[in-house]
């Protein structure tokens, strides 16, 4: 009979932290999506009416990372051996798709623009303290969010840390394409300088394709239950310094969201009681786990 233990007061803890970062997240999007919304209508500036798309998905994607993170709290249950951890990388896949379709709006805005040649701007007080204030806010919501992200190995808050840090760039590109339309107004013969808005959502455009790319490919590689890159041959390396080892095969490891999983098979002298063998068992485990700190270790004991 399978008896499910009740999760430690650490992973608790960690669990409230995790969901709280992703809330402050859901909240900052919302108050970025509405700022960016007002000004950008309200000038005609597609680079701000780009980054207040690229924020409305990200304010969907961080509501959905919450999701995520309070259903991967929850504990392995008859149906879900391996619990709940899949659901943060489901999460971040979804993000990644959601950032290449704003991707997609953003392209087909600016070349409509930019072949059209309409690209009547209003540049004022607002549009640079708009973007001004959503860098300020992407900075302190990233490093946050990866701060927790890397503490409880978090694959969907560290999508939404990519998704803020990737703003700060992005802002700033549309902060130079306002300066250089509101540039055209006083220099003479520079009014190629009024397409700079279109042209620099394009480049938020190339660098949410780039992020988004990147993080496409990690989760993917978590979803196919790829091991950590370098973990195999620390593990290996790791169960061979405990005495008593004489070999360590058929190794296997996969991530579920937070949470990694190691089984493998140890050889070991067949002249050892079951005691022995279980107590060297346990030593392995010890080691491997100072390796990967919380790591689920299962050791199968073999015979010479």
């Amino acid at each position: 009979m399978t008896i499910f233990k009740k999760k430690p007061k650490v992973e608790l803890s960690a669990d409230k932290e995790k969901k709280s970062a992703a809330k402050s997240s859901v909240l900052a999007a919302f108050a970025l999506v509405a700022m960016k919304a007002v000004v950008g209508f309200s000038t005609g500036s597609l680079g701000i009416l780009a980054e207040a798309a690229h924020s409305g998905l990200d304010l969907v994607a961080a509501a959905v990372t919450f999701f995520a993170v309070k259903e991967s709290s929850k504990p392995a249950d008859r149906e879900h051996r391996y619990g709940h951890g899949k659901v943060e990388n489901l999460s971040a896949l979804f993000e990644t798709l959601l950032l290449l379709l704003t991707c997609v709006w953003i392209v087909y805005e600016s070349i409509h623009r930019l072949a059209s040649g309409k690209v009547d701007v209003e540049v004022t007080f607002w549009s640079f303290a708009v973007m001004g204030i959503s860098i300020v806010v992407d900075i302190s919501r990233s490093r946050m969010l990866y701060r927790v992200a890397k503490k409880h190995n978090s694959q969907a808050l560290e999508a939404d840390a990519l998704h803020f840090s990737t703003d700060i760039w992005s802002s700033a590109v549309v902060i130079g394409g306002l300066l250089c339309v509101a540039l055209s107004n006083y220099i003479p013969n520079a009014g190629f300088l009024h397409y700079a808005d279109a042209i620099a959502a394009l480049l938020v455009a190339v660098i949410v394709v780039h992020v988004s790319v990147q993080l496409g490919m990690r989760t993917v590689a978590a979803l196919l239950d790829a091991a950590p890159a370098g973990l195999y041959a620390k593990v290996l390396a790791a169960a061979s310094t405990v005495p008593g080892v004489i070999n360590c095969h058929r190794v296997r490891i996969r991530s579920s969201g937070a949470h990694v999983f190691i089984d493998m098979h140890v050889l070991m002298d067949n002249s050892l009681s079951l005691k022995e063998a279980h107590a060297l068992s346990s030593a392995v485990e010890q080691v491997i786990r100072g390796v990967e700190p919380g790591a689920d270790v299962t050791v199968h004991p073999e015979p010479r």
